[in-house]
């Protein structure tokens, strides 16, 4: 998906992306997964490899673009165990077809949205997802 002018989503669509998770978990008792992406400022890779992920989501999944290094993913009915298999699966996808002349340097960070949660907050996720000891 290109974004013209900046790389950035309108910041309304993480709010709305973790009302959806929250209503899936209140009033359909479904858990889901919101996964961070931290690449390596600069890296010019990192685009390329949010594009990648995104387009091998699901209808139901979503990403949202905060920075040009930064990317926060919903994935619905799913646990942490579960989204860490897509995950690496997509990311070994991504290294085999463009195999990347270094480490991508990616950081992961993980926050499950257990069935039965009510209210769920960007000042609850942001930190867990981009807190420095994240893989």
């Amino acid at each position: 998906m290109a974004i013209s002018g900046s790389q950035n989503d309108d910041p309304r669509k993480l709010r709305e992306m973790l009302g959806r998770a929250a209503n899936l978990a209140q009033n359909h008792s479904l858990s889901s997964v919101v996964v961070g992406f931290a690449g390596v400022e600069g890296d010019l890779l990192f685009p390329e490899l949010v594009d990648f992920v995104e387009s091998a989501l699901r209808v139901d999944d979503t990403i949202f673009r905060m920075t040009r290094d930064r990317a926060v993913m919903l994935l619905s009915d799913v646990d942490e165990c579960r989204a860490r298999g897509i995950i690496d699966r997509l990311l070994n996808d991504f290294r085999e077809r463009f195999t990347p002349a270094q480490d991508l340097g990616l950081r992961l960070g993980f926050y499950e949205i257990p069935s039965g949660t009510t209210e769920l907050t960007v000042k609850q996720v942001l930190p867990t997802l981009f807190a420095r000891s994240a893989h």
